[in-house]
C-alpha cells in the first residue's frame, strides 16, 4: 500500500498500477522528504520525472507545494496518476494545481520551458542510463538554488552531476541510494546540512 505520510493529505492511500511501476518505499520517502523540509522545504513549482504514481509529486503537494506537474509515459501509470490526483486534490489548498503529463521526460525536457521550477524528483527505471542527459536539459527550468533529488538502485551507477550542481552527501536505505543536489550555477554555496 502507498499512502501520503504528512501535511493536508497525510495517510490518503494511493493507487498503484501493478507491476509497471515501481513505487518509492514509505520509509524511503519519509526520510527523503524529512530532509528536503530541514534544507529546503516545498513552495513553489516541483517536478516528478518519471512519476509512476506520482506519489512524490502528491507528497510534496501535500506539504505545501504549489504547482507540480508530473511526467510520465506509461499510459497505465497516467491513469493511475490522474486517479490519485483526484484522491489527493480535495484535501490540499485551493491555490494549488497538480498536472499530470503524458510525455516522455526527454521529449518533455527538450520543449522551450513553460515553467520556473524550484525541486526536481527523478525516480527512473533502474535501467535508465541517461540520468546526466536529463539534468543537462533541466537546467533551463531550475531556479538558483532548486534541488534535484535522484533515486536508484544500489547496483545502479552513481549520477555524475554536471557543473553547476552542489551535490549533498549521497544517503543508503537498504537496495536504495538517494542523490540530491542544489542548482548554483553562479556558484552560490548550497544550504548546510543540519
Amino acid at each position: 500500500m502507498t499512502r501520503i505520510i504528512a501535511g493536508s493529505a497525510g495517510s490518503l492511500r494511493l493507487a498503484t498500477p501493478g507491476p509497471t511501476t515501481r513505487p518509492t518505499s514509505d520509509r524511503v520517502r519519509e526520510a527523503m522528504f524529512s530532509r528536503l523540509e530541514a534544507r529546503e522545504g516545498f513552495h513553489g513549482t516541483i517536478l516528478d520525472l518519471f512519476a509512476g504514481t506520482g506519489a512524490l509529486g502528491l507528497e510534496a503537494a501535500s506539504r505545501g507545494a504549489r504547482h507540480v506537474v508530473m511526467v510520465e509515459h506509461h499510459s497505465g501509470a497516467q491513469k493511475v496518476i490522474r486517479s490519485n490526483i483526484a484522491t489527493v486534490i480535495p484535501s490540499l489548498p485551493s491555490a494549488t494545481t497538480l498536472q499530470a503529463v503524458s510525455a516522455r521526460v526527454e521529449s518533455y525536457l527538450q520543449a522551450p520551458p513553460t515553467l520556473t521550477v524550484d525541486g526536481v524528483f527523478l525516480d527512473p527505471p533502474y535501467e535508465f542510463e541517461g540520468i546526466e542527459d536529463v539534468l543537462s536539459a533541466l537546467e533551463p527550468w531550475l531556479t538558483n538554488g532548486a534541488w534535484v533529488v535522484i533515486e536508484r538502485s544500489t547496483r545502479s551507477r552513481a549520477p555524475a552531476w554536471p557543473a553547476g550542481f552542489e551535490p549533498w552527501e549521497d544517503k543508503k536505505y537498504g537496495d536504495t541510494v538517494v542523490y540530491s543536489a542544489t542548482w548554483s550555477p553562479k556558484g552560490s554555496q548550497p544550504p548546510s546540512e543540519d
